[in-house]
């Protein structure tokens, strides 16, 4: 199994949340799903990683808080993305 360099903090009622593992499902990039509104530790991650982000979903990359929906899709089309999460 390919290690999980990919973080994505969402919640259950998040339509963007789910375009977001749509994508990463669709370019081959495993994730782990971390829902901020089951677990007490992933809510409180997320709010140290990204200084109190307040919307989701919110994605981390090896450590690094890319931000969310928009800023993967970008990542994505500027072809940042592979060498982020494959390095």
């Amino acid at each position: 199994m390919p290690e999980v360099n990919v973080k994505v903090y969402s919640t259950g009622t998040c339509p963007i949340c789910v375009q977001a593992k749509t994508l990463l499902d669709k370019w081959g990039i495993p994730y782990a799903e971390k829902r901020i509104d089951q677990d007490r530790k992933a809510y409180e991650e997320m709010m140290k990683g990204t200084n109190n982000a307040r919307t989701v979903p919110q994605i981390c990359i090896k450590g690094k808080w890319i931000g969310g929906f928009s800023e993967l899709t970008e990542l994505h089309m500027d072809g940042d993305l592979d060498e982020l999460v494959i390095k």
